[in-house]
């Protein structure tokens, strides 16, 4: 029987690899400019942290989690999200004594069981970034513009949804007025919904059965619940975005799927991947750290699914990012040819050119196949009587015109040469 990859595990292919490291490129590009630095966290960690961070009574701890007992009898899970790994690391290695506001970004693999769908794997791919350290509404509308530049650049449209999910000072109160209204509708919410409304309500509003969120359109609103510490803030951020002319729209029903998010929550939304809209999520989490056993400190952050911005990248041609083309493909006719063009490869390699030969030595006509499929830019082209005369012939693949090489005994020294020549002739 043939092995295949496991449901909803995906390999990428070398001729979509490219788009990937442009896209991971992309992203490093703007993080940089903002100040951010890059952290590689472990895939594997302890089930405790994901369980504090995330929140029991989510889908994705009740649900989602690869989690399994090693051979020491420890849980552990393969990570299904970014913040809580970069916050551990943060803790452990005490990153806050360098600097007042920590900003941190990761870009790899993540792990949740459920169903696959357009832009949805069970190992998918994410930029998580985390700004540690502040509790500014300037710096939630930086974060924000941050995900809208990176965006921008793509070439990506999107739109802009925010809300204020209040602190621990406001929402009880706000928890209460949705428990009176969910209580009337409990006989006719779908069963997800009724074990929510026990154990975590608010995500109830986040249900995507349109039955019930035709229910839900008379729900108690956070926005009218939040203390005035909670309301000047979601108002500053606001006035921020509005100083960095970046249009939004007030979504009082986003609640997002994490119970670590208090304050603002964003989303980033297209209409072109159907049902999964978000493109980027996130919002501030400011009791999160001191949770997971660090200082008090605030913070905020967001993620991007990787595989759904190279859906949209398709979906309007920009995808398209072909392999880097080779430098020079060295054709060798005869054995003593190709021994003699076997060494120079590995010299043009060292001289930093992209270089290619074909190790059997077949037909030019092959080869100059072999250099066409493979988009070369030159062909050195070396056979026995080249060889005798001390010569190669150099092409350009793209006018085809050729000119003749002195060709002598050191690889390193020829490779010179042909570097040189390649310069003359751009």
């Amino acid at each position: 029987m043939t092995m295949q990859a496991l449901k909803g595990f995906k390999d990428i292919l070398p001729d979509e690899s490219p788009t990937w490291q442009w896209l991971e490129a992309a992203a490093r590009s703007v993080f940089h400019r903002f100040g951010f630095g890059e952290i590689k966290v472990p895939i594997l960690e302890k089930t405790e942290l994901f369980a504090r961070s995330i929140g029991e009574a989510t889908d994705i701890v009740e649900k989602e989690m690869y989690t399994f007992t090693d051979r020491n009898g420890e849980q552990i899970t393969m990570r299904p999200e970014g913040t809580a790994s970069v916050l551990r690391a943060f803790i452990e290695h005490n990153l806050q004594a360098r600097q007042a506001l920590t900003r941190l970004y990761t870009i790899g693999p993540m792990f949740r069981h459920e169903r696959p769908q357009k832009g949805r794997l069970r190992q998918f791919h994410q930029m998580s970034v985390e700004a540690i350290g502040s509790d500014h509404p300037r710096l939630d509308a930086e974060i924000i513009a941050m995900a809208w530049q990176f965006l921008e650049e793509l070439g990506l449209s999107v739109s802009l949804q925010i809300n204020s999910l209040g602190c621990p000072s406001c929402r009880p109160a706000y928890r209460e007025a949705l428990l009176a209204f969910l209580a009337a509708r409990q006989d006719t919410m779908c069963d997800d919904c009724k074990r929510r409304s026990t154990t975590n309500p608010l995500r109830v509003l986040d249900c995507k059965s349109s039955h019930c969120q035709e229910q839900y359109q008379g729900a108690p609103v956070i926005l009218d619940h939040l203390c005035p510490a909670c309301a000047d803030h979601f108002s500053a951020v606001k006035a921020s975005l509005d100083q960095l002319a970046i249009p939004y729209g007030v979504n009082a029903f986003m609640v997002r799927g994490l119970d670590y998010y208090t304050r603002t929550t964003f989303e980033l939304l297209t209409g072109a991947l159907g049902a999964q809209s978000a493109v980027g999520a996130g919002g501030r989490y400011d009791g999160l750290v001191e949770q997971l056993g660090g200082p008090k400190l605030p913070g905020i952050g967001f993620a991007m699914g990787m595989e759904r911005l190279i859906l949209l990248l398709e979906q309007q041609n920009q995808a398209a990012i072909a392999a880097p083309a080779i430098d020079c493909f060295v054709a060798a006719l005869g054995e003593a040819a190709v021994s003699r063009a076997f060494p120079l490869v590995h010299a043009l390699r060292a001289q930093g050119l992209k270089a290619a030969m074909d190790l059997e030595g077949r037909s030019l006509k092959s080869q100059m196949k072999q250099a066409d499929r493979l988009q070369a830019r030159y062909t050195l082209i070396l056979g026995e009587e080249e060889l005798a005369r001390g010569e190669a012939l150099l092409r350009d693949m793209a006018s085809k015109k050729q000119q003749v090489l002195a060709f002598g005994n050191d690889p390193a020294m020829i490779a010179a040469t042909v570097m040189a020549t390649m310069s003359t002739a751009q």
